[in-house]
């Protein structure tokens, strides 16, 4: 059974760095029939596409967010993580980490929220 789960702290101050882990169970990151993403929710919006990691290590980012984002993998741990840079209160909403399938996500992890706030 393929499980995600995200880790990291609830509460970010602005102008510093948000960085959240994603420990997978039951498939490995680094097989090439999957890739993996990180979506986050702000409160009252839809979701928000921010990342996707592929097999190889290659990335893709949100336009908006690409000079603030960066996903890293350490397949060791079979995990990969979250970085944005110079954060603000509007960042602050839940975040996923995601399997892809076929260009959608099939597994999801609970979420976890993160705060922006002095």
């Amino acid at each position: 059974q393929v499980q995600l789960q995200e880790s990291g702290p609830g509460l970010v101050k602005p102008s510093q760095t948000l960085s959240l882990t994603c420990t997978v169970s039951g498939a490995s990151i680094t097989s090439s029939d999957f890739a993996w993403s990180w979506i986050r929710q702000p409160p009252g919006k839809g979701l928000e596409w921010l990342g996707i990691l592929f097999d190889d290590g290659t990335t893709y980012y949100s336009t908006s967010l690409k000079s603030r984002t960066s996903i890293s993998r350490d397949p060791s741990n079979n995990r990969f993580s979250l970085q944005l840079t110079t954060v603000t209160p509007e960042d602050t909403a839940v975040y996923y980490c995601t399997r892809v399938s076929y260009l959608a996500p099939d597994y999801w992890g609970r979420g976890t929220q993160v705060t922006v706030s002095s």
